[in-house]
């Protein structure tokens, strides 16, 4: 056993968690750098130009939600056989899933970009806003597959506690990005540029260079998974095991993407200048949630390579003590963001008063709450990489389907709150989602699940009768 591994499986829990969630954290924050860069260089052009990109963002993440429960599959698998000590299954599942999600993406990438008009006029959206959305969105679609092959490339190594690499190709790709951002928006000389667009070109070619960095260090073997060209050969068993543990998975990623959809429904009934705050502060809330998914992300890699050991005990204390980091950092964070909320906000659209104060107002309503979105964060981790899949699902459902969608609708449709109702029906989710979440964690039936079971049952009688048969 190497020594990384040895810390996760049996080291100090807070070392740890640290060893792997400051550069998955760092990787995150860096990954947001795409965002926030085109967030910044589009809120130049206008309010109508990030209202475009915001309505955007909620349909292309749609897409990208249906296909990733096979990743999620895959690295919760690599996980716990990485724990269980079975690297020949680490390799078999690294490939396997690659190839699955490569061709997924090739299909959804497909139909998103056939169904762009489709979406957008079910939204609703301004004739201001729908030109640019649409050129986005098709960008954006384009670029699907190598959004795939590059998050299931950071997704397998995490699996197996490998960081650093992914941190450097994220280095590398969101310094190109900043440097080609503002050339594609604005242009250069006698190149106009391409506004809206721009943004998505070149987040389209960083995160391609990305997907083939990823894909030639898997073949090379160099960092704990080694592919090779026949390991790409479909094994339909492994494929049907994927499929039944990921399917929970895209049902849940994609309720939460239709979550953010219906939300859009409503933010678009209020008009561009609530489109854009709720865009802009959309993307605040993601910086700040970068920690706590850093933290989760830690807490499944650890919790799923401790199941794998059948270390059942440990990978409780482990989804405890981050619950506890994530409940506090958030709040603190949030307090900070309460107090700084028009300053984070016209970073983004500096030149619009009224953008500026409804955006501040969107912050202020939700962000002392957002402690309860580390609970969740790291409850559904530990349910993920535990192999409970249907219950992050169901969570994921109570969520938009019972709380936050129908909170938003009644607050802001049928009260005198106008569009803060929506802003309120953040903060009323935060909370009662991770007191729910923090209460079906404590009832412990989910540490009866353990995918590796059965391979490591058959590896210990092999190894038995082996022994066995050589002391005749």
């Amino acid at each position: 056993m190497n020594p990384t591994n040895s810390l996760f499986l049996n080291g100090s829990i807070s070392k740890a968690l640290l060893k792997l969630a400051v550069p998955i954290i760092l990787i995150n924050i860096l990954q947001s750098a795409y965002q926030l860069t085109d967030a910044f260089w589009v809120g130049r052009l206008g309010a109508a130009q990030v209202a475009a990109v915001s309505v955007s963002m909620p349909v292309t993440f749609l897409v990208i939600a249906i296909g990733s429960g096979l990743a999620m599959a895959g690295a919760i698998l690599s996980a716990q056989y990485m724990g269980a000590g079975q690297q020949d299954k680490v390799n078999h599942v690294a490939a396997q899933t690659m190839l699955m999600v490569t061709i997924t993406a090739c299909v959804l990438g497909c139909i998103g970009y056939i169904l762009s008009p489709y979406f957008l006029a079910l939204l609703g959206v301004d004739k201001a806003v729908y030109n640019d959305a649409l050129k986005f969105m098709h960008v954006s679609f384009i670029g699907v597959i190598f959004v795939f092959i590059y998050a299931m490339f950071q997704a397998l190594m995490r699996g197996i506690g490998q960081t650093k690499v992914p941190l450097i190709i994220v280095s590398s790709t969101v310094l190109l990005n900043f440097i080609l951002d503002p050339l594609f928006i604005f242009g250069y000389g006698s190149f106009s540029g391409y506004g809206v667009m721009g943004a998505a070109l070149a987040t389209l070619v960083t995160q391609s260079l990305a997907a083939i960095a990823g894909v030639v260090i898997f073949m090379r073997g160099r960092h704990g998974i080694q592919l090779k060209f026949s390991s790409f050969i479909p094994d339909y068993s492994y494929i049907k095991q994927a499929f039944f543990l990921g399917a929970p998975g895209s049902v849940e990623l994609s309720t939460r993407a239709f979550g953010l959809i219906i939300m859009s429904f409503l933010v678009a009934s209020f008009g561009t200048q609530t489109i854009a705050a709720y865009g802009v502060g959309s993307n605040i809330l993601q910086m700040v949630m970068i920690p706590a998914m850093g933290l989760s992300m830690a807490v499944s890699t650890l919790v799923g390579q401790n199941m794998g050991a059948g270390n059942i005990k440990r990978a409780e204390q482990i989804t405890k003590l981050a619950v506890v980091w994530g409940l506090i950092g958030l709040t603190m964070i949030g307090v900070l963001a309460y107090i700084f909320a028009p300053v984070q906000v016209a970073f983004f659209i500096p030149d619009d008063l009224d953008v500026i104060n409804k955006g501040a107002q969107f912050i202020r309503v939700m962000c002392l709450t957002w402690g309860g979105i580390g609970v969740q964060l790291c409850v559904v981790a530990a349910f993920r990489a535990s192999g409970n899949m249907l219950n992050a699902m169901i969570l994921a459902l109570f969520s938009q389907c019972v709380v936050q969608f129908p909170a938003a609708y009644i607050l802001s449709k049928h009260t005198n709150l106008g569009d803060y109702g929506i802003w309120y029906s953040f903060a009323v989710t935060n909370v009662l989602v991770a007191l729910v979440s923090y209460a079906w964690f404590c009832r412990g039936r989910w540490q009866q699940t353990q995918l590796t079971k059965d391979d490591k049952d058959i590896a210990k009688v092999t190894q038995e009768a082996f022994i066995e048969e050589g002391s005749h």
